[in-house]
């Protein structure tokens, strides 16, 4: 009950209605009253008393309808009808009804040990940033931090804190990008809880999930934004909207770059009118159906995995009963075992070993497998068939049962019209949402990069789905907006600061990404974290938020896979999934997997491997042509930059090119890895090995191939340590065909130096001659040479090992440098080739071992092949990383071979 007194009368009776407004002309605020007698005067408020009345200290401001929120310096409230506001350095307040707007306490989680860890780390980055870029970069997250709104209902409160907050239902779902049994949950997940996880491994739907999510926010007139440090990851999400009709609907923000790109070519609202669509209770009968056959949908796809794997192994099982030369000619389909049976009937015969078969065993036989004559296996032989027998009927027995449950889950299906069910579901909710947003009140259309966040909530009307990367989203919204939603992609990758900066700006977060894929790569700072799950230097967003709400999380893992051949993403099922995945592409009996081991040798230099280019080269020249399905080319991947530029150079130039981590997110028809290490001390040192062996590192790799994998391996670099390119190679040996498994397909004669070598290089070891060198690489390509001067074409040709510089390359030559005739003085040739008659040098051939690598080594190298030139003398250098020696040499003697060839006619 509202009371108004004017001067010392209450004249509350009287007043039908009242307001409070600011004057400008007396700069004071007045108060308007209505009177029963149809009169109206107005009063300064100060000479006025209205009650009650509430004194607000320092509050979050939120109008109605708005996303942003204002700190303001105090409030009072009048009858609990007008609120007057003092805004921080305002000169005047500001009068707002009610019923207008919202109040609440500013929350102090910026004052809190988790906000001000990640503000240290953040200005402790910016202080340590080692370019001009660095620290700009650092600079402009220190900034967004400090411009976050002290709002308590953000996701930023939610896991600063580590409480989870629950949502209300609401209406029903829609799924206009289709679904499958775990995108269903993951959807569900995201609309009960303020934070939730989506775990996409590779191949799931991630996208396609994401898209679901946002089809729903959409439909419930809310604002998201979604984000990632990868742009390509956002970009997929922009593509699969634009494809459907809906691209006008996000804003493409971020950088200055791209606002500017953005707001200069502005999506047209659609004008054609949406088709005819059926309204919300009907989606969710056809969902309820859709629902009903889920289960057996999956239960399909794994059948067809368990039929597929029980195949190979009695196979394996086939062909070494076949080479062992055991005779399995027991029957024992009599005994009616199912599979579980004949394991256990199996499991008992292997318990009786060799002793014979005792009243005891009589009756364990009856009671458990109603064998009633034990004769056919009391004697070891006759026992040892049937055991063997038993392993054959258990594959024939297992492999008839699952498919007979394979062929009653498709009639499931058929009989319940799923296919046509989904299909209908999908279009029936793209339809209702099409509909829905046509419906609403045309927003506004005239924006630009200057003043959208003036204008920033009819700007969320026009652009629902903003996208940005995590470390530009608070620059690239109106100060204090809150989004209804954020979702982070890619948050493995999401470093934590500026990963929080997003959850300070949506009110609930949706977090996706994997785990068991490559995570980020910390700045180390030494700084200590609040608590384990917020610490920068070891965790991504995505594990700090399940390490932070731990069982409060609701967290869904993606099962269904559909990016990779069978054989291919059941490597990776088996190894950092636990079996969890479903992989629902079909096997046609195709070869995706294929292995090449290099020659033995330490082929490795600097982070790159010659050898296992060489020999990737070797094995492409010989195929009959590319894998090349879905158009998505052939990719080659290595753990060192390094690796990837020298591939540039070899590899074919339709191979895209790069490290693992530039490629997590990208997938190709094919996809070479190659793991670089060979066998050297340095290579097999823990930190190098666990580089390469990492788990994530061994998972992006093989996730990438969606139909043929090829790993190209040094021979025993990884067996030592038995991790997880030790199991990718015993994976591939077990599924791949022989022909698939290239074992040393290019042997280099500088293989001689290694302890162990190719047995086709045994010839040329024992024709080596300790006398032309004390190196043996030198003793190689002197006998190399000596062979290839043997032939007819040559017989004109000679060469000297070890001569003087200057005694090939004249020191009285002009054009010589005094540096350089100091140089010729002390350095020798390794081999140089002469006519026999005459004696004119005409090239030199050098061997550069490991040494030459060396800044120091090759710039001696280069002064000597610069003083060679002004003598016109060609060199070959060979070093003993490379291959195809011979070659090199006798299309080096080639010019001259062809001269002698002519004089000898």
């Amino acid at each position: 009950m509202v009371s108004i007194h004017v001067g010392d009368e209450e004249k509350t009776a009287e007043i039908s209605d009242w307001a409070i407004f600011w004057s400008d002309k007396y700069e004071a605020l007045q108060l308007t009253c209505s009177y029963t007698s149809k009169k109206k005067y107005t009063y300064p408020l100060c000479e006025c008393r209205v009650a009650p009345i509430r004194e607000l200290g320092e509050m979050m401001l939120t109008k109605l309808g708005s996303k942003i929120v204002k700190p303001i310096a105090r409030a009072t409230i009048y009858g609990e009808r007008y609120a007057v506001v003092q805004y921080p350095d305002a000169n005047k307040p500001y009068i707002y009804k009610m019923d207008s707007i919202g109040l609440d306490a500013p929350t102090t989680i910026k004052d809190a040990p988790v906000f001000q860890y990640f503000a240290a780390v953040a200005n402790s980055r910016m202080k340590r940033a080692a370019s001009k870029t660095d620290y700009e970069i650092a600079a402009n997250v220190v900034r967004q931090l400090g411009q976050l709104p002290a709002s308590a209902d953000t996701a930023l409160q939610a896991y600063c804190t580590g409480r989870n907050g629950a949502l209300r239902p609401g209406q029903g779902l829609i799924y206009p990008f289709g679904l499958n049994e775990s995108q269903l949950t993951a959807v569900e997940q995201a609309f009960r809880s303020q934070v939730s996880v989506i775990e996409g491994p590779p191949g799931t739907g991630k996208t396609q999930t994401i898209l679901n999510v946002l089809a729903n926010i959409l439909l419930r007139g809310q604002t998201v934004a979604v984000l990632s440090n990868n742009n390509a990851a956002v970009q997929n999400v922009y593509e699969k909207l634009e494809k459907v009709g809906l691209g006008h609907l996000i804003a493409k923000l971020g950088n200055q770059v791209n606002r500017s790109d953005f707001f200069a070519d502005l999506p047209a609202w659609p004008s054609d009118e949406p088709e005819c669509a059926p309204a919300l209770e009907e989606i969710q009968e056809l969902l309820a159906r859709v629902k009903q056959h889920l289960h057996d949908h999956n239960r399909a796809a794994q059948l067809q995995v368990d039929i597929d794997e029980l195949r190979v192994e009695r196979r394996y099982l086939s062909r070494w009963l076949e080479e062992s030369g055991v005779q399995s000619t027991a029957s024992v389909n009599k005994y009616g075992l199912n599979p579980r049976k004949t394991a256990d009937l199996m499991a008992y015969l292997s318990h009786l070993g060799e002793q014979r078969i005792r009243l005891k065993d009589r009756i364990e036989l009856l009671f458990n497998f109603r064998i009633f004559r034990a004769k056919p296996f009391a004697e070891g032989d006759a026992r040892l068939a049937v055991f063997h027998a038993l392993q054959m009927h258990y594959y024939d027995k297992a492999l008839q049962d699952k498919e007979a449950e394979l062929q009653a889950c498709r009639e499931s299906l058929a009989r319940g019209n799923f296919d046509v069910s989904l299909e209908a579901l999908k279009t029936a909710s793209m339809r209702h949402l099409k509909q829905h947003l046509q419906r609403q009140k045309r927003p506004l259309d005239c924006f630009d990069a200057k003043t959208y966040r003036r204008q920033f909530d009819a700007f969320v009307k026009r652009f629902p789905i903003l996208g940005s990367g995590t470390h530009s989203i608070v620059n690239s919204i109106a100060p204090g907006a809150i989004l209804d939603y954020v979702i982070i992609d890619e948050a493995s990758l999401q470093d934590l600061v500026p990963g929080i900066l997003p959850l300070g700006c949506a009110k609930n977060l949706i977090v996706v990404g994997d785990s068991r894929q490559l995570a980020h790569i910390p700045v180390v700072l030494g700084l200590r974290a609040p608590a384990e799950a917020y610490d920068c230097e070891r965790y991504s967003l995505l594990d700090s938020c399940i390490g932070v709400f731990k069982g409060a999380l609701p967290r869904t893992l993606l099962k269904e896979h559909y990016r990779c051949h069978p054989k291919i993403i059941q490597f990776c099922n088996q190894q950092f999934y636990d079996n969890a995945l479903v992989p629902m592409t079909k096997d046609d009996g195709e070869e995706p997997l294929r292995l090449v081991v290099t020659a033995k040798g330490n082929h490795a230099r600097q982070n790159t491997n010659l050898r296992e280019l060489d020999s990737l080269v070797k094995l492409l020249s010989e195929e009959e042509e590319p894998i090349g399905l879905d158009g998505d080319g052939r990719g080659f991947i290595a753990p060192f930059r390094a690796q990837v530029n020298l591939s540039s150079t070899r590899l074919p130039a339709d191979f895209v090119k790069d490290t693992v981590h530039k490629f997590q997110g990208r997938e190709c028809d094919e996809i070479v890895f190659s793991t670089v290490l060979d066998k050297k001390r340095y290579n097999q040192a823990r930190p190098r090995l666990d580089f390469i062996d990492d788990p994530r590192m061994v998972n992006v790799a093989v996730s990438r191939a969606k139909h043929r994998f090829t790993l190209v391996t040094g021979d025993e670099v990884f067996t030592g340590n038995n991790g997880h390119i030790a199991a990718l190679m015993r994976y591939v040996t077990y599924y791949a065909q022989d022909e698939q498994i290239v074992r040393a397909p290019v042997v280099s004669a500088f293989d001689l130096l290694y302890r162990e070598y190719d047995q086709s290089l045994a010839r040329l070891n024992a024709r080596l001659r300790p006398e032309d060198s004390r190196y043996k690489s030198e003793q190689i390509v002197a006998q190399v040479l000596r062979e290839a001067l043997s032939v007819q074409a040559c017989q004109a040709l000679m060469y000297h090992g070890q001569v003087k510089l200057n005694q090939v390359a004249s020191p009285s030559d002009p054009n010589m440098t005094e540096r350089e005739r100091a140089f010729m003085s002390r350095a020798s040739c390794d081999f140089v080739i002469y006519f026999k008659v005459g004696k004119t040098p005409l090239g030199v051939i050098e061997v550069d071992g490991g040494r030459h690598d060396k800044p120091e080594q090759a710039a001696r190298d280069a002064l000597k092949n610069h003083i060679l030139a002004k003598s016109h003398l060609p060199i070959l250098r060979l070093r003993t990383i490379e291959s195809g020696i011979e070659e090199r040499i006798a299309g080096f003697l080639a010019a001259w071979a062809h001269t002698t060839a002519d004089e000898a006619l």
